[in-house]
């Protein structure tokens, strides 16, 4: 067996199984809400739904590696019309991806060299993806704790320079899972002078690149800054992106990766070999997503109507803010997380995620301790009884946190 499988950590899902096992929330008479997993709710768009069932016929088709031409050249001008940049080559500059999860977690497997006792860097907290690919590539991950005096935002100068020199990849997700944060064109100015400087690739996360609170302000993205720092070869960056949260497909398993052509064509080498064709039927689906924003607007107003009905009633008892993007509340507890989020379920029925699971201890400091994620995934009748759950808990188990 491979030994580095032995490396791994557990989910954190698998760490909240654990956990929540220890309550019993029957007791409390009420029905379950989930507000702790990122998993969309909302239903798929009709456009989608209509594109798979006039498609099936790919399904006696093998899929090309590279991916259809014409999901390709959607994606591509998809990318043009949300960034405002010149549309990326569809045929050197884009792969379509299985979601942005598995192309995340390949894409450590192409650019570590196991040789060279590399690092990958990642934000901290973290999607656990990071730490597996650098673990399973022969990498050891380090870890910068974000700050909550900027934001939730990393201080990339708080790196060593031998760390950077050691560095083959770079993790960055915004908008940022857990805290929302967004990140701005001086910070990309920061990382690109340093891959320039240590060669390292940029891996840049951009999942709930679409889940925007500000329909006049949707986030700067990895190949957006690039471009506008007249990076328009975009070296050494990879952009990912997904249609889950974007069009609530999760299911439908279907993403992409963007950027640098040489390195689209070392992924697109490996992945003849990884086995990671998108069906034609999700392509032919795929194509009718990224060609339509009606439906991805509609998702916005529904996350924006929860987080204005959510925040008026957490903001009295927990320390939390309105974030800048996704679908997440990052909120500080009056007491330990974990048992914060096992006494929550056992008198409220709610689940939340500890914020310690998505982090890691570095300097003995874990940025997710003492806080809780809080997905407004479900419909907004439940979450706002949700929020009122967690509200009266505070109140009846820490009053002497709650404000006047």
């Amino acid at each position: 067996m491979n030994p580095r499988l032995d490396t791994l950590q557990p989910y954190p899902f698998e760490k909240l199984r654990a956990l929540l096992a220890q309550s019993n929330p029957a007791a409390s008479g009420l029905r379950p809400i989930n507000l702790s997993i990122g998993e969309p709710k909302h239903p798929a768009p009709d456009c989608v739904k209509t594109a798979i069932v006039n498609g099936l016929d790919g399904l006696s088709v093998y899929p090309p590696t590279k991916g259809d031409p014409k999901l390709r050249q959607a994606i591509s001008a998809w990318i043009g019309r949300r960034y405002g940049i010149p549309c990326p080559d569809p045929e050197t500059q884009i792969l379509p991806a299985l979601g942005s999860r598995e192309a995340l977690f390949a894409f450590g497997q192409v650019v570590l060299d196991d040789t060279k006792d590399g690092l990958v860097v990642c934000p901290n907290p973290f999607y656990q993806i990071y730490e597996g690919a650098a673990l399973l590539g022969g990498a050891t991950p380090f870890y910068v704790n974000s700050d909550p005096e900027k934001n939730f935002r990393c201080d990339w100068s708080t790196v060593p320079p031998e760390v950077w020199a050691r560095t083959q990849l770079l993790f960055v997700c915004s908008p940022g899972n857990p805290a929302g944060n967004v990140m701005p064109l001086s910070d990309w100015k920061i990382l690109f002078d340093l891959s320039d400087k240590y060669n390292f690739v940029i891996a840049s996360d951009e999942c709930y690149s679409e889940i925007f609170l500000d329909e006049n302000n949707p986030p700067l993205g990895g190949m957006q800054a690039a471009f506008q720092l007249g990076r328009t070869d975009f070296r050494n960056l990879m952009s990912f992106s997904s249609l889950s949260k974007r069009s609530n497909v999760p299911g439908m398993r279907s993403g992409f990766v963007a950027g640098d052509a040489k390195l689209i064509a070392k992924f697109l080498l490996y992945r003849t070999y990884h086995g990671s064709a998108l069906s034609p039927v999700v392509s032919t689906a795929s194509i009718a997503a990224w060609n339509d924003e009606a439906h991805v607007i509609d998702n916005r107003a529904q996350y924006r109507a929860k987080f204005d009905a959510v925040l008026p009633i957490l903001k009295p008892v927990l320390d939390v803010e309105r974030p800048d993007a996704s679908f997440y509340l990052w909120a500080g507890t009056p007491g330990p997380d974990a048992e914060f989020v096992r006494d929550l379920l056992t008198h409220t029925n709610v689940t939340l995620l500890p914020g310690s699971y998505v982090g890691r201890t570095v300097d003995g400091v874990n940025p997710g301790l003492n806080r809780i994620r809080i997905a407004l995934v479900a419909p907004l009748a439940d979450c706002v009884e949700g929020a009122h759950r967690i509200a009266e808990f505070v109140r009846s188990r820490y009053p002497q946190a709650v404000s006047k």
